[in-house]
């Protein structure tokens, strides 16, 4: 049985609670990325001459992130008939 918080414990939570937040938003890299000591960046890809930067392969692919298509349809069109649509087995 869980005992109900009274108003002189909620009292000392919250500061201990905003403490902790702030301290965990303290938390955040400042700096930029760079591979540990002794390690380096991968290599560099088949047919580049020049391994890519540390932000270069931060940055997501276009197939990665695909543009969406934002064209709505504007009446009902009857779909196509689709062979792989079969009723299972």
């Amino acid at each position: 049985m869980r005992e109900t918080p009274t108003p002189a414990m909620r009292s000392r939570l919250i500061p201990i609670a905003c403490t902790l937040c702030l301290a965990l938003a303290a938390c955040g890299q400042q700096a930029d990325l760079a591979p540990p000591q002794g390690a380096s960046l991968p290599p560099a890809p088949y047919g580049s001459e020049v391994p890519p930067t540390a932000s270069e392969l931060l940055e997501p692919d276009v197939i990665a992130v695909p543009e969406r298509d934002t064209e709505l349809r504007t009446r009902s069109e009857e779909r196509e008939d689709d062979p792989f649509d079969l009723p299972p087995e």
